[in-house]
């Protein structure tokens, strides 16, 4: 049974990785295969097309997802540190993402894509708005915010970014997009107090990043 699992363990793993470098579309069942060492019948065995595959892959993204917000929530200290923790994780997700896969995942594995905008819209609309609220309770966010306006709108700015529109890949980073959205929405956020301590936080990260 060990050896069942970890065959479909690394068929997911080796299509993740693949998918997260030259995206979805372009990456075939062979290719899959190939980088495993393995026929593709084997990759049949145990997921009868790539959708279901690609389906597998999503899920585990959202568990994923899931526990990176909980971290980050327990871990910080106050409403800006859980954000900072928050882009500290988007960094390291985003470092090798391919910036079509939403589109290819949107235009040709529908309703994986409708899974995580699912996802988006009910669980992450909540870990935006609990973070919202918890910054105005410690008195670190402004005291009058709209919080389903805003969670709204961090939601719909975490989606423009892989919008090949408007951020080409061939001229923005989709790691440095990400960053300046989401360190100003925070600054649109913060009270004065909150203002100094995210400075804090960031100047912390410019320095790291310097020293690496």
């Amino acid at each position: 049974m060990e050896n069942v699992v970890d065959t479909r363990d690394r068929i997911r793993e080796q299509a993740k990785n693949l998918f997260m470098k030259y995206g979805i579309r372009s990456v075939s069942m062979d290719d899959i295969a190939v980088g495993l060492g393995i026929s593709k019948k084997t990759i049949y065995q145990w997921y009868k097309d790539k959708d279901e595959l690609v389906d597998a892959i999503i899920g585990d993204d959202i568990e994923d997802i899931k526990k990176d917000c909980y971290e980050c929530e327990v871990q910080a200290i106050n409403a800006v540190e859980e954000v900072f923790l928050t882009m500290d994780r988007i960094v390291i997700h985003m470092q090798s993402m391919n910036p079509n896969i939403l589109y290819d995942l949107h235009k040709f594995h529908f309703q994986s894509f409708k899974r995580f905008m699912d996802h988006k819209n009910i669980y992450l609309m909540e870990v935006v708005s609990k973070n919202l609220r918890r910054g105005m309770e410690e008195g670190l966010y402004k005291a009058d915010l709209n919080v389903t306006v805003l969670a709204k709108y961090r939601l719909e700015s975490m989606m423009i970014m892989f919008n090949q529109d408007v951020f080409p890949a061939t001229e923005f980073n989709l790691v440095e997009v990400s960053k300046v959205l989401l360190e100003n929405f925070l600054f649109g956020l913060v009270s004065p107090i909150g203002y100094d301590l995210a400075v804090q936080y960031q100047q912390e990260r410019i320095i790291k990043s310097k020293q690496k």
